[in-house]
């Protein structure tokens, strides 16, 4: 993955261009998370390449006390909030440089992270008001399943869930 540290930032740069003034969008910020991801099990990093880096996606499994719900706002059932560090796989970035978008390569990668998961079912933190991502997501088979804000400095985003198997 370090190897492919300027190729990934540049990426997500352009995807997150117009948020990079807000410190929690800001490209160290974002390659410490990645960073963080990259040591848990089940870490996974799926890009696509046409002539250079079209876009990425990845993910982890959550582990046992795992603080991926902290922050929920929602009533579910408090057992679906627990993770026993096999159950649930979760996608933290699926990006797609903005000119090649519109060509079915976020489902392309979508469908190569989550294809071979052993994990019960997935799930996502989208921001409401992106409503392309949003329409996508539901579209591919997720389903609303509360809010998450994941960082006291974070926005507050919409929590997916997808069954795996």
């Amino acid at each position: 993955m370090r190897a492919q540290r300027e190729a990934l930032l540049a990426v997500y740069q352009e995807v997150y261009a117009d948020q990079l003034d807000d410190p929690f969008f800001a490209p160290d910020r974002f390659w410490e998370r990645l960073e963080s991801y990259a040591k848990w099990p089940g870490f996974s990093l799926v890009t696509l390449h046409h002539g250079g880096l079209v876009g990425y996606s990845l993910g982890y499994r959550l582990p046992p006390r795992s603080a991926w719900w902290r922050g929920f706002l929602g009533d579910v059932e408090p057992e679906l909030l627990v993770e026993d560090g096999e159950r649930t796989f979760a996608v933290t970035q699926l990006m797609v440089r903005p000119v090649f978008r519109r060509r079915g390569h976020a489902c392309e990668l979508h469908d190569a992270l989550l294809s071979d998961r052993p994990e019960q079912r997935a799930t996502l933190l989208v921001k409401p008001t992106n409503t392309p991502a949003r329409t996508a997501y539901l579209s591919w088979g997720w389903e609303v399943f509360g809010q998450v804000r994941p960082f006291e400095d974070a926005p507050v985003y919409d929590a997916l869930l997808r069954q795996l198997r």
